[in-house]
């Protein structure tokens, strides 16, 4: 991550993916916190976010893409709840940061497929790159 505006846009397009069911869940909240300390945002500033809706900057290094769109897919199960417009959601983020929708819907059914809805990091970045062969 290059810079502190670029993980607080970060936290920001995770944030309005959360809420795109209406609602923010004890366990979403506890995951944005916990990307909120590993990106070093500060609690004051990660309350913030809530509030103030800001542009969001475009991540342009590959591999912090696919990192992106693994956060969200997390945070998308980690209330246990699958809703539409979130599938509809994820798919739009990930089309948007150019990600390739084939490898896309390769890990959201390998996550929902998986016992503990996780992926691990090896395979993630194996399904991203055998698109590109």
């Amino acid at each position: 991550m290059d810079s502190y505006q670029e993980k607080i846009s970060l936290l920001q397009e995770m944030i309005a993916f959360a809420l795109i069911d209406g609602e923010l869940h004890d366990r979403e909240y506890d995951f944005l916190e916990i990307i909120a300390q590993e990106l070093e945002i500060e609690k004051e500033v990660f309350l913030q976010l809530f509030q103030n809706i800001a542009e969001i900057i475009v991540i342009k290094d590959e591999f912090h893409r696919i990192c992106q769109f693994y956060r969200l897919v997390l945070l998308m199960h980690c209330d246990g709840v699958l809703h539409e417009r979130e599938q509809i959601k994820i798919n739009e983020i990930g089309i948007n940061m150019g990600l390739n929708p084939f490898a896309m819907k390769r890990v959201l059914h390998l996550m929902k497929t998986s016992p503990n809805r996780m992926v691990p990091s090896e395979v993630l970045l194996a399904v991203f790159s055998e698109q590109h062969n």
